[in-house]
């Protein structure tokens, strides 16, 4: 008898959303080819939102498709966000060309911000009051646990449970996702927060609130290509005050270095590219030096630059065996080599074993900061005016664009950063 009762409730509840929805509503549908604008104000009950629009991968080399999705609910210590925007980075690039596994189908996208619309059950009454209902929040693509050994000792960049579930099955850490295609019932995996999507779930100690003095679409880099470069400066180098650094790859990311750097207060700083109008860029951003490796030999004229030394810090934001090695090569002796680009699997660099032993070379790998520690002190850089937000995001786009954008950031044409527009 319980079980009809039950029953009976969830279609009598179905029945009262259905009539809630506009006859426009309705008649949308989900196509294999979204080549059609879908008009996000018919997605939207007259006592709330019960599905929205999202950007799935299904697999490598293939279009993405926007997508219709059942509405995401958070679970205990998650908030759900209203997305308003969402940043183009390499790292969703990787997955997308299938040179990093992962689940699919996916939606990527992984720096955001937004706003607060709703909170996990028995979520924790502090992390109600830190983030209420509409505040503005900016979220990191590391999101940790808070529990596990490493998020115990403050090294959230090495959380146990981001990299078992969200990195290795594309799931928050209860082992499921949090999105369903609402034609199917389809689960649909997560890159970080699957941020690629009108609204998305986010663990709470992933978020950190975004002053109202700072641009929803502008901040959406301070979640990965700042917080990236802050954890290589910070942490992996612990970069002094009138260090010499040199940053080879000046994308997203790399760019991001240069500002961290001038910020910290690098002496040399070396930009190193191979397209003159990105280095044109870097003199902006902080760069005092540029090296263009099509025309120049980079370490030769690293070194020549620094009177013969090579620099304090060298980090490769690009992920490829050459310019490993040239990191490896342009740093002094006792100098640290910064990696932070990721490569396709199986990627090896080499090393000069007897210089690493004898110069005391030291080579570091860095895949971000940490979110509680970090992610607060980002966003006063970029509050205070000491990173410029304006000057590093150089082109905003629609949801349905996105798969323009990642082709255009494949073939090297976004010089700066992307960020989709998701309001």
């Amino acid at each position: 008898m319980a079980f009809f009762s039950s029953l009976l409730s969830r279609s009598l509840a179905r029945a009262r959303s259905i009539s809630g929805l506009s006859l426009r509503a309705i008649a949308l549908r989900s196509f294999a080819s979204k080549d059609e604008k879908i008009d996000a104000s018919a997605y939207h009950l007259s006592g709330g939102s019960s599905f929205m629009r999202g950007t799935v991968f299904w697999e490598p080399n293939k279009p993405l498709t926007t997508e219709e999705f059942h509405m995401p609910h958070p679970k205990a210590g998650e908030i759900l966000i209203k997305t308003k925007a969402c940043g183009v980075c390499h790292s969703d690039l990787h997955v997308l060309k299938g040179e990093l596994p992962f689940a699919t189908p996916c939606v990527v996208g992984h720096e955001i911000t937004g706003e607060v619309v709703e909170h996990g059950a028995h979520t924790d009454s502090g992390i109600i009051k830190r983030f209420p209902i509409g505040s503005h929040v900016v979220g990191a693509f590391i999101m940790p646990c808070g529990n596990c050994f490493y998020c115990v000792k403050g090294q959230e960049d090495l959380c146990e449970a981001f990299f078992a579930y969200n990195r290795a099955k594309g799931t928050l850490y209860d082992g499921e996702t949090r999105l369903f295609l609402r034609n199917s019932g389809k689960p649909i995996y997560m890159y970080s927060m699957g941020g690629l999507a009108e609204y998305c779930v986010v663990p709470a100690n992933g978020l950190a609130i975004l002053p109202n003095s700072l641009p929803y679409t502008e901040s959406a880099i301070l979640g990965c290509a700042v917080f990236t470069a802050y954890g290589a400066m910070k942490h992996a180098a612990d970069m002094r005050a009138g260090d010499a650094i040199a940053v080879i790859g000046i994308g997203g990311v790399g760019s991001s270095c240069l500002q961290i750097a001038r910020a910290f207060g690098g002496a040399e700083i070396i930009a190193v590219d191979v397209q003159d109008d990105k280095l044109q860029k870097a003199k902006t951003l902080g760069a005092t030096h540029t090296i263009n490796a099509m025309k120049e030999d980079v370490v030769d004229k690293i070194k020549e630059i620094t009177g013969g030394m090579g620099v304090d810090i060298a980090v490769e934001a690009l992920g490829k065996p050459k310019t490993f090695l040239q990191c490896t090569q342009s740093v002094r002796d006792g100098g640290k080599a910064v990696m932070i680009g990721l490569a396709a699997t199986g990627s090896l660099g080499e090393v000069d074993i007897t210089r690493l032993v004898r110069r005391q070379i030291k080579i570091i790998g860095s895949y971000g900061a940490r979110a509680r520690q970090d992610l607060p002190k980002v966003v006063k850089l970029a509050e205070s005016g000491v990173f410029d937000l304006s000057a590093a995001v150089s082109r905003k786009c629609k949801l349905e664009e996105a798969g323009n954008a990642y082709r255009d950031l494949d073939s090297g044409s976004i010089v700066g950063r992307a960020v989709v527009e998701i309001m």
